[in-house]
């Protein structure tokens, strides 16, 4: 490990180097991309100097307990320094272990997310509306923009279906365990016995990707418009403002009406399929290693069920690591932190007890 950090820390320095050179400030994707690369070992960089420094205070502090005219009292706080150098060169160590594991290239990115009701009919759809607001909210305690690609509303004020961008630095890195099917269970306001009924909602969450990042052919898309449908405004619902794009080799269908504009429309809807599309392929790389080694948190497949919110009992449960809060108010206000936490934690865990193994 120590020979990786000091590659890394050559490294950095470098790229500090060149970062300075007139050429490459003048060369805007060479100096953005350097800057980049800095910025991400720059954590490892910080860590490694601070263990570099206790070891030297350990050194130097050994030297004077050594020396035999030193004075007692200045070899006791020696060696309390000593002590207290070694119990935080342990939780460095353990610190420089979880920075040195593999990133996820997409951790950066922002996300589309896609949430649609499930079984329940309108109480899903209910359901799907809260679960908007809830990641609303916790993007905006983020200080990430929300923004709404493409919806399908009900009358009752919930989403058949909905799909939204949140464009944040990190967002993927926080959100991508999210994926998976949410199941609710609570009284309807429309049950009149007060029985608790059992709905259930899936949310795809993808990584935003750019054009360069996927290649899609013209020739293997089909573009229909339409005249868009349910609640709208003058122009909305008179003109054929509504985009549907199939693409043709694998059989995605991405439909937007939200704008009253058709280029705007196109262009959420050529977002959405980005992604969509960028999640297919990257789903067949590794579906084979998901098979081998399943993490515990998951694979974020759609069907399976990650959280239960419990309205009665005002708790929520992930399944995956077994966490339960009774706060289940605040979770739905997007107070997220401490479940999201949990997940990157349980999933640093498993990465590196997978490293031990090979």
């Amino acid at each position: 490990m120590l020979e990786k950090l000091s590659f890394i820390e050559d490294r950095y320095d470098e790229l500090s180097k060149k970062i300075a050179d007139p050429d490459v400030i003048s060369d805007q994707a060479v100096f953005a991309k350097l800057c980049k690369e800095q910025s991400d070992i720059s954590p490892i960089v910080e860590k490694y100097r601070e263990f570099k420094a206790l070891n030297e205070t350990i050194q130097e502090n050994e030297e004077l307990i050594s020396d035999s005219e030193m004075d007692k009292e200045l070899k006791e706080l020696a060696e309390e320094e000593i002590k207290e150098s070694k119990q935080k060169i342990e939780a460095i160590n353990e610190e420089l272990k979880i920075l040195l594991l593999p990133k996820d290239p997409n951790d950066d990115k922002s996300v589309i997310v896609e949430i649609r009701g499930g079984a329940g009919g309108e109480e899903a759809a209910l359901f799907a509306g809260d679960l908007f607001r809830m990641y609303s909210m916790y993007a905006e305690a983020n200080r990430w923009k929300t923004e709404i690609l493409s919806s399908n509303p009900t009358d009752i004020g919930g989403f058949k279906e909905i799909s939204f961008s949140i464009d944040g630095a990190g967002a993927y890195s926080k959100l991508k365990f999210e994926s998976g099917v949410h199941r609710v269970q609570r009284i309807p306001s429309t049950e009149s016995g007060g029985r608790i009924h059992t709905s259930t909602v899936t949310v795809a969450v993808l990584p935003e990707v750019e054009d360069v990042e996927v290649n899609i052919d013209a020739n293997d898309l089909r573009i229909d418009v339409f005249r868009a449908g349910g609640p709208g405004g003058q122009c909305v619902n008179t003109t054929d403002s509504a985009v549907r794009i199939t693409h043709l080799s694998t059989g995605l269908v991405v439909s937007c009406q939200d704008e009253k504009s058709q280029h705007k429309n196109k262009d959420k809807a050529m977002k959405i399929l980005r992604s969509r599309l960028y999640d297919l392929v990257q789903s067949q790389q590794h579906e084979q290693i998901a098979q081998e080694r399943k993490s515990q948190v998951g694979t974020g497949d759609r069907s399976e069920r990650i959280r239960t919110y419990n309205y009665p009992q005002g708790r929520v449960t992930d399944h995956r690591i077994g966490l339960t809060l009774h706060r289940l108010d605040a979770v739905l206000n997007g107070d997220l932190d401490e479940i999201i936490n949990a997940l990157i934690t349980t999933r640093q865990s498993e990465l590196l007890r997978g490293e031990k193994e090979e």
